[in-house]
């Protein structure tokens, strides 16, 4: 939980290849689909702001919570910086193992994998028994977590490297099978006023969950798995499905009441 320091200077340039708009648009296509068309929506791992900054132009109430100052600092300044991205998005700096809310809100997305970023399973319980805590009663909760198949298959021991003007980078993966755990070695590059690079260095830890246990976990919060579906699709899980969302609210009790 304390990676994205000085690679938060250049996050949003060397993941610009990422659908955040695409991921968005399912994000508000399934919180209108549970009936949740306004109110208050909290992101948490907001990061830079990008997919929290969408859903409040579909005019939604955005609390962003992330534990990184360095890309919240980026996340205001994009909303302070930009005519069309002017919005009241409240930003707070908090893990979200142990954030607290004024409130509760209508919903909670959390996106890009930064679920995976929590290492154990009881420290996801918390995450979800927090989630139950301040999600009003018909409130949803959608989350994506990459998959034992994308670090096995495709990240595993794999180094990927991009050079540009800007500045380049090393990411070097190494997968422990045995704890379902992917260390990213990454080394990067980030060119300065006086067109020298400076060369920085972090390691960033996840950890991959089968579903089956993060739905024990979500009923084990007071949470009820709603949906499983493949990479922001729609369509069900495949073998080979390398990120899946998953949708749940609280759970109904014998009265069709939410818990």
């Amino acid at each position: 939980m304390e990676a994205y320091k000085s690679f938060a200077q250049v996050y949003d340039l060397f993941m610009d290849n990422v659908p955040y708009r695409t991921w968005s648009e399912y994000l508000i296509k399934t919180l209108r689909t549970y009936g949740i068309q306004d109110g208050i929506v909290l992101d948490l791992g907001c990061g830079t702001g990008t997919i929290t900054t969408f859903l409040a132009e579909a005019g939604y109430d955005m609390i962003g919570i992330d534990s990184s100052a360095e890309m919240l600092e980026i996340a205001r300044e994009r909303a302070d910086e930009s005519e069309e991205h002017r919005f009241d998005i409240l930003y707070l700096l908090q893990d979200m193992r142990e954030f607290e809310l004024y409130g509760t809100v209508r919903a909670v997305v959390c996106a890009c994998d930064a679920l995976n970023y929590i290492l154990k399973e009881d420290e996801l319980l918390t995450v979800f028994k927090l989630v139950h805590n301040y999600l009003d009663p018909e409130g949803i909760f959608i989350f994506d977590l990459n998959t034992i198949y994308k670090y096995r298959e495709l990240l595993g021991e794999a180094t990927i490297a991009e050079n540009r003007d800007e500045g380049s980078f090393i990411w070097e993966n190494d997968y422990d099978e045995e704890e379902r755990l992917n260390a990213y070695e990454l080394t990067f590059f980030i060119r300065e006023e006086n067109g020298l690079y400076r060369k920085y260095e972090e390691t960033h830890m996840q950890r991959a969950y089968e579903i089956a246990r993060v739905k024990e976990l979500l009923t084990a919060a007071g949470l009820e798995t709603l949906a499983v579906y493949d990479e922001y699709t729609g369509q069900p899980v495949k073998e080979d499905s390398e990120r899946i969302c998953f949708v749940a609210g609280k759970k109904t009790d014998r009265n069709g009441e939410k818990e």
